[in-house]
């Protein structure tokens, strides 16, 4: 501003923001000798900057003007919506001068000199805002928009615009497109990548109006009033006089719901508030969960021929929830071209989590029967916390993959790109964009010779035999007697170590059933259908099971035939028959085909799946032994859990059938996490139940789930079986939550419950137990290192998905489907 005011008066004009002026006294409207002065000429850059001026001198003129500029008469609306309630954020005095310093260098100019360092201010600036803001790495922006390609006539809008990053690399790529020095071509991507020196005159082969019109088409929309402060700053400093950025909840108001864009780019914040986000109801998707909302506003803000490019986080790629399955199907039907995963660092120091970019054009997605995945292993730097610049970026290889698949249709698979045709994605209804799923599926087809179960040379099966029933005796022997128990719950194997229940010789001689030596494979073959196990022990099954018995090991590896029998449980549900129990029989049992690859090539997959199955199993231990810990200081005061919580809601009997129900089996199976509303039942249910809303901890008080506890942040009821736990200032809730959980808590509550003949534990007991209750920033010290624990256990959670996945498509493409 004072540059400006300088300039003016060289040109023989005034100083427009920094000068005086007098208003009348209230208490002496009509003396005009009785005006007060009001001064804003001592705020001007030179006045402040003087070597006169000391620095705390410095600080007080500084606070004042950024604290009152905005009732400075001679401002235009847009310095008054920067400056409205500003205010300086620390009080060092030289720490504020050294800053003034290094900006006092710089010189107003109509160049992009100034706004690149205001950009670069702002990358250094920290790392998260309140509403769960990433700052997105430039050369990620660029390369988005250069995928986008945004032109002079598209309008262009961001709906979580942060600090305009989007919106600003935008504007330079349309204006590269017009420059007349710019006989290369490059994309915004390209030429901000190598450094080269700006061009002259950037954007000189647009005319006034088309720039004018140019500045008009770009849109903002942020809910944090700091950053949209930001953001009009940035783009006045690109040239922008009157920027179009609003103060504006996208996804709770619906006073700008009827406007729609051909171009939109955005990172939305990742992060839901407590409770959910409560949107309005014109969203297609039903949804209290931020990303998912966000990717839907977008979608249906698109004008008919529209084109979007968004960074979300993984959970959208392959979350099971249905509205995250409606959603993907809506992409994947009407706005989806392609998918580009991105590596899990892109986001350091600040985060370290996985996202990828959803690249939509609807025009394309209603001519392409596929979807092109490009997964990005190297961006140009490395994944550290430091991100230091590293040869071999695939981002420019990228961009040439998505423009050529968009333009003709075409492609050749790259190491990084593939093509999966939307038939395979919606196959099995759950719409996953996960791209690496379907490469092994794509890729292979089986040659392999197909042999039925009754080929004598390999197989010998046999069914399994009970003995007489109502007599006793025939059981607690020495020989081990296979049932559903001892097998698996899920489609994987399980081994048979030894088995929980017991027959005798007598038992064995009155049955059908055979002896079945080690390493046979045990199928149940009635009522539940389908189970698999391998058994390392003798032992014998009755007649709800088929047992395949390998008679050429020359030719079959146990452990690939009962990988491949996994693939026909489907089929052999087909294939049963029955009344109240189907059953499948011998004779069809044996007709079931399997692919048999030479010897050497199952054990190199039994090796490959093996290799898979340890990495679960040690994510699985880690997953069943952690828990978290408190190390209780001697020092912190003890005090009843009762003085610092309390029960947050009321038993009813009238239920609202909209609202989420948790019953038992949600904390057996949820235990431990933040439960979201959409893996409720939402139905109604008889009282009486309590109703809880809010951020709450449920706590279960009677077996068989007595000491499950699981954390809420929503509005349903529960079952009269739990406690809807709330605490006071004293007592951090995650701090209780963590604490219930662990050892500490479970020993001191044992007294009450060990001995009755239905172990559960009352309100009175609840509340009289003793808990450490350090201060409430210990607390909060003391919670943020178990979530970093935590962090690490979902991602042995994560990695038991993946690696369960690698063996379902390595299954998969054995059988060349």
């Amino acid at each position: 501003m004072d540059d400006m005011d300088k300039e003016a008066v060289e040109l023989g004009g005034d100083a427009k923001f920094f000068s005086d002026y007098k208003i009348p006294d209230p208490e002496f409207p009509n003396d005009r000798n009785k005006d007060k002065l009001i001064e804003f000429s001592k705020y001007a850059w030179g006045h402040l900057m003087h070597p006169k001026v000391t620095a705390s001198e410095m600080l007080t003129l500084y606070s004042e003007a950024i604290a009152g500029m905005e009732k400075n008469p001679n401002i235009p609306q847009l310095f008054r919506d920067i400056f409205n309630n500003a205010y300086l954020p620390y009080r060092d005095p030289e720490t504020l001068k050294l800053f003034l310093k290094t900006i006092g260098e710089f010189e107003y100019s109509h160049s992009e000199k100034l706004g690149d360092a205001f950009e670069y201010l702002l990358s250094v600036m920290g790392s998260q805002g309140d509403a769960g803001q990433f700052r997105t790495p430039r050369h990620i922006i660029d390369f988005l928009v250069a995928i986008i390609d945004p032109d002079k006539g598209d309008t262009i809008m961001d709906p979580a615009c942060g600090t305009a990053g989007f919106l600003i690399s935008a504007y330079k790529h349309i204006l590269l497109k017009y420059s007349k020095d710019n006989k290369e071509k490059l994309n915004i991507y390209e030429y901000n990548k190598f450094d080269r020196k700006p061009f002259n005159n950037l954007g000189d082969q647009l005319t006034p109006d088309e720039r004018k019109k140019l500045i008009q088409n770009f849109v903002g929309y942020d809910i944090s009033p700091d950053m949209v402060r930001l953001s009009l700053v940035n783009l006045y400093l690109h040239g922008f006089n009157t920027p179009n950025i609003h103060e504006y909840d996208t996804l709770s108001s619906e006073e700008r719901w009827n406007e729609s864009f051909d171009v939109v780019l955005a990172n939305p914040p990742f992060m839901s508030p407590k409770g959910g986000i409560r949107p309005h109801k014109k969203f297609t998707i039903t949804s209290n969960r931020s990303e998912v909302l966000f990717v839907d506003y977008i979608a249906e803000h698109l004008n008919p021929n529209g084109r979007a490019g968004i960074i979300v986080p993984e959970g959208i790629i392959f979350q099971s929830g249905t509205a995250y399955k409606e959603l993907r199907k809506m992409l994947v039907e009407n706005h989806l071209f392609a998918v580009v995963s991105l590596p899990a660092g892109v986001f350091n120091p600040y985060s370290g989590v996985k996202t990828s970019i959803l690249i939509m054009d609807k025009e394309v997605a209603k001519k392409r029967e596929e979807i092109l995945f490009i997964k990005i292993n190297n961006d140009g730097y490395n994944l550290g916390s430091q991100r230091t610049a590293v040869k071999g970026s695939q981002l420019e290889e990228a961009i040439k993959l998505a423009h050529k698949f968009v333009e003709t249709g075409e492609f050749e698979e790259t190491t990084i790109g593939h093509l999966v045709p939307k038939t395979e994605i919606a196959k099995n209804g759950d719409f996953n964009l996960g791209g690496e799923r379907y490469k092994s599926i794509l890729n292979t087809v089986s040659n392999f010779e197909m042999v039925e179960l009754s080929n004598e040379d390999i197989f010998k099966v046999v069914s399994g035999g009970t003995p007489s029933s109502g007599i006793d005796e025939y059981w607690n022997g020495d020989n081990n007697w296979a049932t559903l128990v001892d097998l698996p719950q899920s489609n994987f194997i399980s081994s048979i170590e030894s088995t929980e229940r017991k027959i005798t010789e007598e038992g064995l001689k009155s049955s059908s059933a055979k002896i079945l030596p080690p390493n046979s494979i045990i199928v149940s073959t009635r009522a539940t259908i389908g189970r698999i196990a391998i058994n390392k022990v003798e032992c014998s099954t009755n007649q709800g099971f088929k047992n395949i018995i390998i008679t050429n090991f020359n030719k079959a590896n146990t452990y690939f035939v009962a990988l491949m029998m996994t693939r026909l449980i489907d089929k052999m549900n087909s294939m049963a028959t029955g009344g109240t129990f189907k059953e499948l029989s011998t004779s069809n049992f044996k007709t079931l085909e399997i692919p048999l690859p030479p010897l050497s090539i199952q054990e190199e997959i039994v090796a490959e799946i093996e290799g898979f199955q340890k990495i679960i199993d040690g994510a699985k231990a880690v997953v069943a032994n952690y828990k978290p810990k408190i190390d209780i200081d001697p020092d912190w005061e003890m005090v009843e859990l009762g003085k610092a919580c309390s029960i947050n809601g009321e038993l009813v009997r009238e239920l609202d059938a909209q609202l989420a129900y948790i019953g038992a089996d949600s904390i057996e199976s949820n235990t431990g996490i933040l439960l979201k509303k959409e893996n409720c039942e939402v139905q109604g249910v008889n009282g009486p139940v309590y109703k809880f809303s809010g951020t709450n901890i449920l706590y279960s008080k009677i077996r068989p789930y007595l000491n499950k506890v699981i954390f809420t942040d929503f509005e349903g009821y529960c079952s009269s079986d739990m406690y809807p736990i709330v605490t006071n200032e004293k007592l951090d809730l995650k701090y209780l939550f963590y604490f219930l959980l662990s050892d500490n808590f479970n020993n001191a509550i044992k007294g009450f419950y060990e001995r009755a003949s239905i172990p559960k534990i009352n309100r009175k007991q609840l509340f009289s137990v003793n808990i450490p209750l350090p201060d409430i920033e210990t607390q909060r010290q003391i919670v943020a290192k178990i979530e970093k624990e935590q962090e690490l256990v979902n991602a042995n959670k994560q990695l038991i998905e993946i690696f369960e996945q690698k063996i379902k498509d390595r299954i998969t493409k054995v059988w060349g489907e």
